[in-house]
């Protein structure tokens, strides 16, 4: 069938024209943007089709590891052969039974199987519960118990996972396995999902989509509790990425790179829906272990003009000749986490671009960004996205605090109700009902805004701390660590003390080359007593791994946890004192 042009189409056709045309002034999007009003929508049939059929220009560019001595393996798709082939999985799927409503857990790495599915669950109508190949059998169990699962489509290899995880749901497997059935493919019990390429490209929707069915159901990275699930429609992500767009830059045409791995909300907004929505292709690099020089190899082959990478990796870009590349990318952005100065300055000095830093959520799209073509403050993270309305509001009171200098935790205002947020956590009404308090949706993270509207983070509400009676930012201390060349990643967390309560202690991962010496660290001592006021200096510094997340998020919560437990006088293996090196 042709795709489904409609009313809505126009509609997003038009915001999105409106922030690309001004992608360099921040004034007029603001004040002139105003999110698509969607009511029967689907955003695979009713703009990604409508765009694709037709359409040449690649979309999907997947380049495999390899060692430098011959041509690289790659497969490249257009748009039209995407469009294709989602119309045949969609087909094969909804012929094996996958209906609208019905819950998927997605377990695929960054294979073009990937978006097939997430192009054929967007068009049936069913939801996406997206898991990185991480996760073992615990995690897995959980999230089929409370995910509602109907059906699980995962990499053959990781089927044995499931063994022992009973359920009703059925398995897709995408790929072989030493263990497979008699045809070498699907292991016993599971379906081979390449079947899917033999079905019909012909592909007419069962039932109308609304704007705000359920789409995608994600389970965050959990690094203060336990995992929460959380709830997007088929347009909180697929058009709310409108923000997400803009912040980038992304423009058709542009190849973008996004480092992050699937399963986590940030691959969806990256590396599905924003380049889409601009009309951009996807560039994916697999690689075994990250190599610096490796990536910026395959970049210049292939003309990649967009890089979106963590903090974690840009940290291990700047410790390679960063002048390797010989055509640095248009745009360079980074999210996940604040991104330190000295990384961003580094980068600018070798590459000319300045990387940009955006602020989103799981629960959100791109909410304050610092975008294209504007001033740039370095540690600030910008100003609010078009179509986000942001006030700091003092936790203590829930009142909005305001004036320059202002210091509190960033919430978005719900009148009007920007689109790219999220429905609530399934399943818990109290934790919704809390994050949607006294009129504001409240991210947990603290920020300050400065006279022209810049806002600069400051911390997780839970990770700010006092000492002396003094308000401490971790990501302060840690920006200015991270100058010194033996650190490579810092963490700074509260350590009990019988004096000022607590003092900042740092957690540190060093650059290659350095030692955990006596002398590294009173080296480190010293640059923290010269470039941080008295009642901020590191006191006490620990050299280790940090504990992380799946996602690469560093777990806070544990290091804290592991120095109030043993109080101010245990000296931990590693650890140095400020007073014990002078």
């Amino acid at each position: 069938m042709a795709p489904l042009a409609t009313d809505a189409t126009t509609r997003f056709r038009t915001a999105r024209d409106f922030l690309q045309a001004n992608a360099e002034n921040y004034d007029a999007a603001r004040a002139g943007f105003s999110w698509p009003e969607l009511d029967e929508w689907n955003w695979a049939l009713n703009w990604f089709d409508v765009e694709a059929e037709g359409n040449t220009d690649p979309a999907l560019w997947i380049v495999e590891e390899h060692d430098g001595g011959g041509a690289p393996t790659e497969a490249k798709y257009s748009f039209d052969e995407m469009r294709i082939r989602s119309d045949r999985t969609a087909n094969w799927l909804r012929e094996s039974g996958v209906g609208p409503g019905d819950r998927i857990l997605l377990m695929l790495a960054n294979q073009v199987e990937l978006w097939d599915v997430m192009l054929a669950v967007i068009k049936l109508g069913a939801v996406v519960i997206p898991a990185t190949t991480l996760l073992a059998e615990g995690d897995l169990r959980d999230r089929i118990a409370r995910g509602g699962i109907k059906h699980v489509i995962a990499r053959a290899e990781l089927a044995e996972r499931f063994d022992d995880i009973s359920g009703d749901y059925q398995r897709f497997s995408v790929g072989r396995t030493d263990a497979g059935d008699a045809t070498g493919n699907a292991p016993e019990g599971w379906t081979d999902l390449a079947a899917a390429m033999d079905a019909s490209p012909d592909f007419e929707p069962s039932h109308t989509t609304r704007a705000d069915d359920t789409l995608l159901l994600y389970f965050t990275s959990g690094t203060t509790s336990k995992p929460k699930l959380v709830e997007h429609t088929h347009a909180s992500y697929p058009a709310g990425h409108l923000s997400t767009m803009y912040w980038i830059g992304l423009q058709p045409g542009d190849v973008h790179l996004n480092v992050s791995s699937p399963g986590w909300a940030k691959h969806a907004w990256s590396n599905v829906f924003t380049p889409w929505i601009a009309g951009s292709c996807v560039f994916i690099y697999n690689y075994s272990r990250f190599d610096a020089t490796a990536m910026m190899r395959e970049m210049d082959r292939c003309g990649v003009s967009s890089l979106c990478c963590p903090p974690t990796v840009w940290r291990m870009l700047i410790q390679a000749d960063l002048t390797q590349l010989m055509t640095p990318p248009r745009l360079a952005v980074g999210a996940g986490e604040p991104l330190n100065p000295e990384v961003i300055g580094r980068v600018r000095d070798a590459w000319g671009v300045t990387i940009r830093d955006g602020f989103g959520q799981t629960e959100t799209t791109v909410q304050i960004a610092n975008t294209p073509g504007q001033p740039i403050k370095d540690g600030s993270m910008g100003r609010p996205c078009p179509g986000f309305d942001v006030a700091l509001v003092d936790p203590a009171t829930g009142q909005e605090v305001t004036g320059t200098g202002a210091e509190g935790e960033i919430c978005l205002r719900l009148d009007p109700r920007p689109l790219g947020l999220m429905v609530g956590y399934h399943g818990d009404p109290d934790r919704t009902d809390a994050a949607y308090a006294d009129g504001f949706y409240h991210t947990g993270d603290v920020g300050s805004r400065d006279s022209e509207g810049y806002i600069t983070y400051v911390g997780r509400t839970d990770d700010v701390f006092k000492s002396s009676d003094y308000r401490i930012s971790p990501f302060e201390l840690e920006s200015v660590l991270l100058e010194h060349p033996a650190v490579a990643e810092a963490a700074v967390v509260p350590s009990p003390d019988p004096v000022r309560l607590s003092v900042p202690k740092a957690f540190v991962v060093l650059a290659g080359g350095w030692e955990p010496t006596e002398d590294t660290a009173r080296q480190i001592f010293d640059y923290s007593r010269t470039h941080l006021a008295g009642y901020k200096r590191v006191r006490r510094l620990q050299f280790t791994d940090l504990p992380k997340t799946i996602s690469g998020k560093i777990r806070r919560v544990e290091l804290r946890k592991g120095e109030s437990e043993n109080g101010p006088s245990v000296d931990f293996p590693g650890e140095f004192r400020e007073e014990s090196l002078r």
